[in-house]
């Protein structure tokens, strides 16, 4: 079964699982047929919805929509990155964490630092001026301002595309 016209076939992307079968992420199909070619991945049927053909002079080689790699190493080590204004303000969305205003925007630490509180993913949240101003010095509760969302550490990438992976694929089952 072919997928898409043989002029859009290598623009297309495969999802790569690492050997413990965990989507890792997804490269163009020119990367997957090297791969699959020199014996360092195979096709994985089981969540491939569809496959394209790609045809050379000497053969034709069907590509699934998902590989299993069969060389590398099982398991990255990640660290989370510096906790940064601009990445705090992307993981709460450019969006206040107490009123949900998306204008004057500043950062501000759960425990204030005055407190001891750390400078970390987990105390830093996205914060306006005036509710900024209005918190001060105090806690949440002691302010009588609850957080909208729980602050954390942004992801492993590879952990991040898994659960969008999943997300997509039992929505098309459904």
């Amino acid at each position: 079964m072919t997928y898409a016209g043989e002029a859009d076939v290598l623009q297309q992307s495969v999802v790569v699982f690492s050997q413990n079968y965990l989507p890792i992420g997804s490269i163009n199909i020119k990367r997957a047929i090297a791969l699959l070619v020199a014996g360092r991945a195979e096709p994985l049927a089981m969540f491939s919805r569809f496959e394209w053909q790609v045809r050379s002079p000497r053969i034709t080689l069907r590509v699934p929509e998902c590989i299993r790699l069969l060389v590398g190493k099982t398991e990255r080590h990640w660290k989370a990155p510096p906790v940064s204004r601009r990445a705090v303000f992307r993981r709460d969305g450019h969006a206040c964490q107490y009123c949900g205003s998306l204008k004057k925007l500043t950062i501000d630490h759960i425990v204030p630092r005055s407190r001891g509180g750390p400078h970390t993913w987990e105390n830093v949240i996205t914060a306006c001026e005036p509710c900024n101003l209005k918190k001060g010095d105090r806690l949440p509760h002691e302010a009588g301002m609850p957080l909208r969302s729980r602050p954390k550490a942004p992801a492993h990438p590879a952990v991040a595309f898994a659960e969008h992976f999943w997300r997509q694929h039992a929505l098309a089952e459904d």
